[in-house]
């Protein structure tokens, strides 16, 4: 998929080519996340966040086409609730899947090899302007289409180092370079 600085600037273009247009600085703080897998091309997105307050988080979620962001849950955090979130999609389309009544026949592929840790199957497609609210402790996992996706994110607070995922490989905090 190229280096780090190849990926974030391909994440660039692609923000552009949908109007969202960060600062020199802000590209510098585009997180590429890779969740320790160490194929991004196929697990994993980028990311930017404008804000992560003790309140609330927004945040760009771009993926390239068909780069997937590995089932995970936001559990209650120190008692609090766990991260409700609503990803509205601002370009491409994307296929999320949710715990619920499982879809017959799934639009997304999970990366061969890693079906048993796909669980839910309940599927959302969205298009540019559609959105969907994710309750907390909610598996999820979402694919980009074949041309790619950006989702804003807007959210609770935001702590993915308590995110839990089904794969048990998957490091959140690793393979971050910001």
């Amino acid at each position: 998929m190229g280096n780090r600085n190849e990926v974030k600037q391909r994440t660039v273009e692609i923000l552009h080519k949908a109007g969202l247009l960060l600062t020199e600085e802000e590209q510098k703080n585009i997180e590429i996340a890779d969740m320790g897998l160490g194929h991004l091309e196929t697990e994993g997105l980028q990311l930017f966040t404008y804000i992560n307050t003790d309140r609330y988080c927004a945040k760009e979620l771009v993926l390239f086409p068909r780069q997937t962001c590995p089932e995970h849950l936001h559990p209650s955090v120190h008692g609090e609730p766990g991260k409700q979130e609503t990803f509205r999609c601002r370009w491409g389309t994307v296929y999320l899947y949710v715990e619920g009544e499982e879809t017959a026949s799934i639009q997304a592929n999970p990366p061969a090899g890693k079906e048993a840790v796909y669980t839910a199957k309940h599927e959302i497609i969205l298009t540019p302007g559609q959105q969907y609210t994710i309750p907390p402790n909610t598996k999820h996992w979402f694919q980009a289409s074949d041309e790619g996706a950006i989702v804003s994110e807007f959210s609770s607070t935001s702590r993915d180092e308590f995110d839990v995922f089904t794969d048990p490989l998957v490091k959140r905090m690793e393979g971050i370079n910001q």
